[in-house]
C-alpha cells in the first residue's frame, strides 16, 4: 500500500478541491477534441500547459492563440512550457517573453526541473526572472519526483510525481510534504487501468496532491507522449473528480 504520511490527514480533512493540471496536449490541429473538451462547463481545471513546439515556437501560432484564448476566457490558467533541462538551461527569458507577448499566459511550468539542493540557487534565479516579467505568474516546478524540501518555498506548486501507474501504486509521500496544503502538489500518472482509477485517485488524496492528471495512455517504453491525448475514461474521471472520491 502507498505510504500514508502526515499529508494524509491534511488531504482528507480539508475541503481542497481536486482538479486537473493538463501537462500539455498535442497541438490543437492534431488534438482538436481534447482542446475543445477543456472549455466544456463543469470540467474541474486548475491549469493547462501550452507547449507549441518544445516551447513557444519561433512565430505566433494562431491555432494555439485561439485555444489559449478560449481557456482564459473561461477563467482557466494557461501556463507556458519551459524546459530547464535538469538545470542545464537557465536562460529561459526569451521563451517566457514570447509566451507572454503572443499567448498572454498566466504562468509557467518549468519542465525537467532539477530536484537536488545544489541546483536550487539557479532555479531561484530563474523564478525571480519570471516573476520580474509577470509578478502574478503561477509557477509550477516539474520535478516529477520529491525534490529537496527548500524548493517548496520558491514556487506555487511542485510536481512530485510524474510516471507510470506501476510505480505510483507503491509510491510514498515524503514527510515534509505534510507541512504544506494539498494545493501545493501535483501528480501526473500514466498507464492507469480503468479498474484501478479509483485507487489512483485515493492515493493522490492520501499523499496530499490536489492537482492531478491520470490517464490510461502509456509512453510505450518512452516512444510516445502519454499526455498528448485525453484518457479513454475521460467522462468517468471528470465525474469522479466532480463528486469526490469516497474514503
Amino acid at each position: 500500500m502507498p505510504y500514508l504520511s502526515g499529508a494524509t490527514a491534511t488531504a482528507s480533512s480539508t475541503d481542497v478541491g481536486t482538479g486537473f493540471g493538463i501537462p500539455g496536449y498535442a497541438h490543437p490541429l492534431v488534438a482538436p477534441a481534447e482542446w475543445g473538451e477543456l472549455t466544456r462547463p463543469g470540467i474541474p481545471l486548475h491549469w493547462v500547459v501550452l507547449n507549441v513546439a518544445g516551447g513557444p515556437g519561433t512565430l505566433p501560432d494562431p491555432h494555439c492563440l485561439a485555444a489559449a484564448g478560449r481557456l482564459r476566457n473561461t477563467g482557466v490558467r494557461v501556463l507556458g512550457h519551459l524546459d530547464v533541462a535538469h538545470g542545464a538551461r537557465t536562460d529561459v527569458l526569451p521563451d517566457a517573453q514570447r509566451y507572454l507577448d503572443w499567448y498572454r499566459v498566466d504562468g509557467f511550468l518549468l519542465d525537467r526541473c532539477p530536484a537536488d539542493r545544489a541546483a536550487l540557487p539557479g532555479i531561484r534565479r530563474t523564478i525571480a526572472t519570471l516573476r520580474a516579467l509577470s509578478d502574478d505568474a503561477h509557477i509550477v516546478l516539474g520535478h516529477g519526483t520529491h525534490p529537496h524540501p527548500d524548493y517548496a518555498e520558491n514556487a506555487d506548486q511542485l510536481v512530485t510525481f510524474a510516471g507510470p501507474w506501476s510505480d505510483y501504486r507503491w509510491s510514498q509521500a515524503e514527510e515534509w510534504t505534510a507541512d504544506y496544503p494539498p494545493g501545493h502538489f501535483c501528480h501526473f500518472v500514466h498507464g492507469v487501468p480503468r479498474p484501478h482509477l479509483e485507487e489512483a485517485l485515493r492515493i493522490a488524496r492520501w499523499q496530499g496532491a490536489a492537482t492531478i492528471w491520470m490517464t490510461d495512455r502509456t509512453d510505450r517504453g518512452g516512444g510516445t507522449d502519454p499526455w498528448e491525448t485525453m484518457p479513454g475514461y475521460w467522462d468517468e474521471i471528470v465525474s469522479r473528480i466532480g463528486t469526490g472520491v469516497s474514503e
